[in-house]
């Protein structure tokens, strides 16, 4: 999921807490929550059962203010625990940067810790990521219990790689932002191998709206993990000879050397497209639909072609629902959350359908919409294919 604005030099990265069911992963990202100041930190979005289980995920976007000058938000999402709702689990690691995996201490939670870190091994392999080569932080969370397995035991069991591990208490968020801290820079780290992110630029003294250097210090949880990221990353020197040269010395073709230019040939197509009589061509958006929304998807560009822009909005409103759905039941927007789809552009469709009379354009966006949902549902694998 990681995504980089070179412009605005900011990276965003997806974090998932991982574990057995009520191990603490929800109650951790709550304490996290809590520190954060309400200027950057998003919604925390929370889906339970009757059990204050969660049930499909939480979601909480919070801002790191600088790492190498680079702005960094993190995405936290936790899975649910239960085994039967590993096909939500799939759909919240898909795209993640990095996993806390969240322990539960107490002896008889042993054979369920075990079982959940199988379960990521094996959702990670299905998206082609080997654990060994991942980004992750153990909790040995709920220390505060008396019975508490010794960490020895724990560490013996489950992390044999011996990542960065944090005893927690996430009731009261003890060792809770050490974790946290860790597997941001894990991530960062994995993400400039990768070449994601870019080098630092050339350090200059940050001034304020009074004019005097900014301190560097600072309260909360973005200043702590931007100062314990910088404080850890390698320094980068750009050897001498990649120095820019000077506009003068900038090589320009020979004369007697030709610049090769690229032959493009252009293939006339051997027989002429078949007149738009009778049965019409796939349009982009029932191309793209799955087997179940296709007619939907039909539907909706029948009546764009025709000028009914109001029954196309309609109609892709509908499909939107539809397709959302198969993420899982709750609320549109947290179904849309699960799919990555622009929560700002389905309000806007749910507006556009509201009104009574629409546009070519605001029927084009409607398409634009749908069109993005099917993309997701297929990186996705959804609907999954019958089995018999």
């Amino acid at each position: 999921m990681s995504s980089v604005n070179l412009v605005a030099r900011e990276v965003a990265v997806k974090i998932v807490f991982y574990g057995p069911g009520l191990s603490g992963k929800t109650t951790s990202l709550r304490k996290i929550y809590e520190t954060v100041r309400p200027a950057h930190r998003g919604e925390m979005m929370s889906i339970a059962t009757e059990g204050d289980r969660t049930l499909f995920f939480d979601f909480l976007p919070v801002k790191v203010e600088r790492v190498n000058d680079c702005t960094v938000r993190l995405a936290l999402y936790t899975v649910p625990g239960q085994v039967f709702y590993n096909a939500t689990r799939k759909l919240v690691l898909q795209g993640a940067d990095g996993v806390v995996f969240v322990a539960d201490s107490q002896p008889e939670m042993m054979d369920a810790n075990r079982e959940s870190l199988a379960n990521l091994e094996e959702n990670l392999l299905e998206q082609g990521v080997r654990l060994e080569r991942f980004p992750l932080v153990f909790q040995w969370n709920k220390r505060d219990i008396p019975k508490a397995l010794p960490v020895a035991d724990l560490r013996a069991a489950l992390n044999p790689r011996n990542v960065p591990d944090f005893e927690t208490e996430a009731l009261s968020g003890r060792g809770v932002l050490d974790a946290l801290k860790a597997i941001t820079r894990l991530v960062i780290q994995d993400l400039r191998i990768k070449r994601i992110v870019p080098p630092p630029r050339p350090s200059t003294p940050a001034i304020s709206s009074i004019g005097a250097p900014k301190a560097s210090g600072g309260g909360g949880l973005e200043a702590q993990l931007s100062q314990h990221l910088a404080s850890r990353s390698p320094a980068v020197t750009a050897p001498a000879a990649a120095t820019a040269p000077a506009p003068a010395a900038v090589a320009r073709p020979s004369r007697s050397m030709p610049a090769i230019v690229p032959q493009v040939q252009v293939v006339a197509p051997a027989v002429a497209p078949p007149a738009l009589t009778g049965q019409r061509p796939l349009g982009p958006a029932s191309a793209l639909a799955p087997s179940d929304l296709f007619d939907h998807a039909r539907a909706a560009e029948g009546s764009f072609s025709s000028g009914d822009y109001a029954a196309c909005i309609q109609a892709c409103l509908d499909a939107a629902r539809r397709g959302l759905a198969f993420a899982g039941e709750g609320p549109l927007g947290a179904q849309a959350h699960l799919l990555q789809v622009n929560g700002g552009d389905l309000l806007k469709l749910q507006t556009l359908a509201a009104r009574s009379s629409n546009r070519v354009d605001d029927a084009a966006f409607a398409l634009y919409v749908l069109m993005q949902i099917f993309s997701r549902l297929h990186a996705a694998g959804l609907p999954a294919p019958a089995t018999e």
